[in-house]
């Protein structure tokens, strides 16, 4: 009994905590001189004061704007990226983390040699810094396989490929 009381107290401690949000008092709207300071945008460091991270709020708390839905990366670049490798077979894609992991893919052209893909989407804008791809090769030795160097400009091709594409559909979605 002591110790469900102590949960309820806890849970009780941190809806009060989270609920003490001071609005936007913690920015100040203009500098010393008057000149009006920009606010920082949804996902910034605005978010910092909450006790569960930007875009919660305990009991629905907050204007809707703040709560996101979807995923949580571009969805040009990360529908871009799935295009562009379909042709793999898939071991991991999160929408949430902007990370998609291919299996092995052995081209039937070149047997002995297979090929993995990591993308990591890092921005939530369409952007060329907002994208990083990783390439793994390996050969077959006759023993097993072992990891070969890639040349560098192999995982190049691949991002400016993604970025060809999701340049695509978003010009696609304004035409529409």
């Amino acid at each position: 009994m002591k110790r469900l009381s102590a949960i309820l107290m806890s849970l009780s401690i941190a809806a009060f905590v989270a609920g003490c949000g001071g609005g936007d008092s913690e920015f100040p709207t203009t500098d010393g001189t008057g000149k009006n300071i920009p606010i920082p945008e949804q996902g910034s460091n605005r978010d910092r004061g909450s006790l569960f991270g930007g875009g919660f709020k305990l009991f629905g708390g907050g204007d809707k704007e703040t709560v996101s839905a979807g995923i949580g990366v571009n969805s040009y670049l990360w529908r871009a990226s799935l295009d562009t490798l379909s042709f793999m077979p898939m071991q991991s894609a999160d929408p949430f983390g902007g990370v998609i992991i291919t299996d092995w893919y052995e081209d039937p052209a070149a047997p002995g040699e297979r090929f993995k893909v990591t993308v990591y989407i890092l921005d939530q804008r369409l952007r060329a810094d907002g994208l990083k791809v990783a390439v793994f090769r390996q050969q077959n030795s006759g023993r097993g396989w072992a990891d070969s160097p890639v040349n560098p400009s192999t995982a190049v091709d691949i991002e400016n490929a993604i970025l060809t594409k999701a340049r695509q559909l978003r010009i696609d979605s304004i035409e529409n």
